[in-house]
């Protein structure tokens, strides 16, 4: 897998969720999934918690963040 890939599943739309990023167009937004992260959920509990989402949405919100 690809970092340019991973990367290109945050989006953001001025007209979607206050411009913030998001994942693939959806109004999951990439600051949703990092306090989940720091609530202490695993990627499978993000998952469970997040049914729409891919793992490889949330490696991707980890590569953003750094």
């Amino acid at each position: 897998m690809m970092t340019t890939n991973l990367t290109e599943r945050i989006t953001v739309n001025p007209n979607q969720c206050g411009g913030r990023p998001c994942i693939r167009g959806m109004r999951i937004r990439v600051i949703d999934i990092l306090e989940l992260q720091a609530a202490g959920l695993s990627p499978v509990e993000i998952l469970e918690e997040l049914p729409d989402l891919q793992m490889e949405d949330i490696q991707a919100v980890t590569l953003y963040a750094i």
